[in-house]
């Protein structure tokens, strides 16, 4: 199978917004995970970044997309944003603000526990959710690619 043709069903359908959520939530992950790591800590600020700004940038990478071809086929670019950056790989790069809706304690840190978990808690919930739906339409493009003559 030639490279062209490898493209092409790399980029059919919903794999590319699939697997732009995947990197987004991962990485939002890991920033989430830190604020947590950093509860107790003097002057840390929590950061994060908008989930509604990532998903207007991810629908209009779509309507883009359709716009170009019908959206069944070609690559998703995000267009950057504040905070977040899509690089030629389409990698991700997060540039969290800081803020948040803890409350300033006397140590300048403005945590909130239960705000935190609840954001990991759905984060978790939209990477396994985008991730069993990659995997579904990647083990799709296998059995299709196995069956082919």
């Amino acid at each position: 199978m030639g490279s062209m043709m490898i493209d092409q069903v790399t980029n059919a359908g919903a794999v590319p917004a699939l697997e732009t959520l995947v990197r987004f939530a991962g990485q939002r992950q890991r920033l989430i995970a830190h604020n947590i790591a950093n509860i107790s800590t003097p002057n840390y600020r929590q950061r994060d970044v908008s989930v509604a700004g990532f998903q207007e940038a991810l629908g209009k990478a779509i309507d883009d997309r359709r716009g170009r071809n019908g959206g069944m086929h070609g690559s998703l670019r995000l267009r950057g944003t504040r905070e977040i950056e899509q690089g030629p790989d389409g990698s991700l790069t997060l540039h969290p603000s800081e803020g948040g809706p803890g409350v300033l304690f006397h140590d300048r840190n403005n945590r909130s526990l239960e705000h935190l978990m609840q954001s990991l808690a759905e984060n978790a919930g939209v990477f396994r959710a985008a991730s069993d739906l990659l995997r579904s339409q990647t083990n799709m493009i296998k059995t299709a690619i196995r069956e082919s003559p």
